[in-house]
């Protein structure tokens, strides 16, 4: 068993899924296909951090604040790769502030803010999430688990 798998609960292939049920909201939002406000889009934002929330409440891995973290920056990954993809269609080079730059420069100069901001915005809603579970794994019992089914990893007492 690896490291993170000891620690975080998961393997990594897992914890990129995870990650990954955010990833249709990035390129729904940036190509305007759900309008902001609407169900469909509070769905497409609050749906995958509770299933991270309940995937950790079930699995109950030995820290479950860190391994939704790593969730949240995987997600950080997917939502920059994907306002880098959609850049033209979405963001593009709008800024005023910064008119006096050469092209070249500014682009580089807000793909890059972009990029910084998409990271740290997954990592936060990881450290919500993370929260919510660490909250939800103090008042929920564990789910039983057969005898055979027991993770062998750990020991019992």
């Amino acid at each position: 068993m690896s490291a993170g798998r000891r620690t975080l609960g998961f393997s990594w292939p897992a914890l990129v899924a995870l990650a990954a049920l955010a990833a249709p909201r990035v390129a729904l939002h940036d190509l305007d296909v759900v309008p902001e406000g609407t169900v469909v889009a509070a769905l497409l934002a609050v749906g995958p951090p509770l299933c991270w929330v309940a995937a950790v409440l079930w699995r109950r891995p030995p820290r479950p604040f860190l391994t939704i973290v790593v969730i949240g920056a995987l997600y950080g990954v997917f939502l920059a790769a994907g306002h880098q993809v959609f850049w033209d269609s979405s963001l593009g080079m709008d800024a005023p502030g910064l008119a006096g730059l050469e092209p070249g420069a500014r682009e580089a100069l807000l793909r890059g803010a972009a990029v910084m901001s998409s990271l740290v915005t997954g990592t936060m809603v990881g450290v919500v999430a993370g929260a919510v579970a660490v909250l939800l794994s103090r008042v929920l019992p564990a789910p039983a688990r057969r005898r055979d089914q027991a993770d062998t990893s750990r020991p019992l007492a």
